[in-house]
């Protein structure tokens, strides 16, 4: 590391704690959306897209303040501490019924917008200091590379969080007698609301045969969930599905604890470190007086780069519509149509931060290699390639799903337990 900025490290370590806490949550998030108050997919993913977007959003809060502030340290404190209080609120084991289901969701709302500003304060603010510290001219070329290694802590946070939320949750359902099952908790909800044949009033002969299928997945499920031992009676359904919900919902609850304690890991490592940061708000000392031509020809280059910068952004926002499908569409993907009694579908974000953070070291090696030939890319062509390699692994799942004949998530919810385990593919 003697060609990176001591601060590098330490920096990395503090947003590697508070992306470890983040993607505990982000890797159960839409899922427990849906088992927590019976969303259907759709509207799950549409509050974490909302959710998402807040973080992004108030990104733009987060700098504007520590811009006024002059003061990038105390706003990422601050974000690190909103961070926990958010995480605190979350992990609080509210189970929602027919009476305060309204009170729990916007308790949930609040507590993920509290998340969203506090990570707002944090995320841009920390990679304003990386950036910083290149300024220095002994560490400007190895810019590019200083940030692939912060990335790959990043990645190492995220590679061990989506097996916390699982794990604890798991271990409280075999607490309390249970096993996971992943269509479990989508047919309790419809049972709660529909009874016997989970449909309501008025319905089609299409409709009611679709019913009685679910209800007999549900009972046959209901028996092999249970454990020995359990005081729930598996054929009393309305109370097994009750049970079940808040035994399954309590135990993510339980593992935001876990992002609770990242958080104030973090913390104390950026306060421990803090004094070795640079500041990226400096004041000029000299002012030197510019000529009409001068400032004309200063103002023009400012234009081109953020002519640059707005056409990068341009092409990266298509580069994380697809990437965060990992945390949603790929999700529900991997919840309904991959068996997943081995692997949680929870616990298949571990295999995206594995992959960068085993590869990222190759790639550093690559570009080093080429640069000292004089033929490195530049940073937009390495985004361009990165793109196109995306786009190939969504060829790949496109094709598969297609050669599988995939049906859609109302026709899968249809089918009965052997029908769906019919269609469902490996891990691999």
């Amino acid at each position: 590391m003697k060609n990176h900025p001591k601060g590098l490290i330490p920096a990395a370590l503090s947003n590697m704690g508070e992306r470890f806490g983040y993607y505990i949550m982000n890797a159960v998030l839409t899922l427990f959306l849906c088992s927590k108050f019976g969303l259907p997919p759709t509207q799950g993913a549409l509050i974490f897209s909302i959710f998402y977007f807040g973080i992004y959003a108030l990104s733009l809060v987060g700098g504007a303040l520590a811009d006024k502030l002059n003061n990038y340290k105390g706003t990422i404190i601050a974000g690190l501490i909103t961070m926990a209080v958010g995480y605190t609120l979350l992990a609080i084991p509210i189970m929602s019924n027919s009476d305060n289901k309204q009170f729990v969701f916007t308790f949930t709302c609040v507590s993920l917008f509290v998340i969203a500003l506090g990570n707002g304060l944090f995320k841009g603010n920390l990679q304003a200091i990386v950036g910083a510290m290149y300024n220095d001219k002994r560490y400007e070329k190895n810019r590019d590379a200083g940030f692939q290694i912060f990335y790959v802590f990043i990645n190492i946070g995220g590679m061990f969080a989506p097996f916390v939320a699982p794990f604890l949750r798991d271990w409280w359902l075999k607490v309390n007698h249970f096993v996971y099952n992943a269509d479990i908790t989508t047919l309790c909800h419809k049972f709660l609301q529909f009874g016997q044949n989970m449909i309501g009033a008025g319905a089609t002969q299409e409709e009611l045969a679709t019913g009685v299928t679910q209800y007999e997945t549900l009972t046959h499920l209901a028996h092999n969930v249970t454990l020995t031992g359990s005081t729930i009676d598996p054929s009393n359904l309305s109370e097994f599905c009750t049970h079940y919900l808040n035994t399954f919902n309590t135990g993510i609850h339980y593992a935001f604890i876990a992002s609770v304690a990242a958080m104030l890991i973090s913390l104390v490592i950026f306060l421990c470190t803090k004094k070795i940061f640079p500041n990226p708000m400096k004041e000029v000392k000299d002012v030197v007086a510019l000529t009409q031509e001068e400032r004309l020809k200063m103002a023009k280059e400012i234009k081109q780069r953020m002519l640059a910068l707005f056409a990068v952004l341009g092409v990266v926002i298509f580069f994380w519509f697809s990437f965060h499908q990992n945390t949603v569409a790929l999700k529900f993907f991997a919840r309904d149509f991959i068996n997943t009694n081995a692997v949680p579908p929870e616990v298949w974000d571990f295999i995206n931060p594995l992959l960068v953070v085993c590869l990222t070291p190759l790639i550093i090696w690559f570009f080093s290699f080429l640069r000292k030939k004089g033929k490195e890319p530049s940073t937009p062509k390495k985004i361009a390639i990165g793109m196109g390699i995306v786009l190939i692994g969504y060829l790949f799942l496109t094709i598969i799903s297609s050669l599988k004949g995939y049906p859609s998530y109302n026709e899968y919810m249809a089918l009965n337990e052997s029908g769906r385990l019919a269609i469902k593919s490996t891990p691999w």
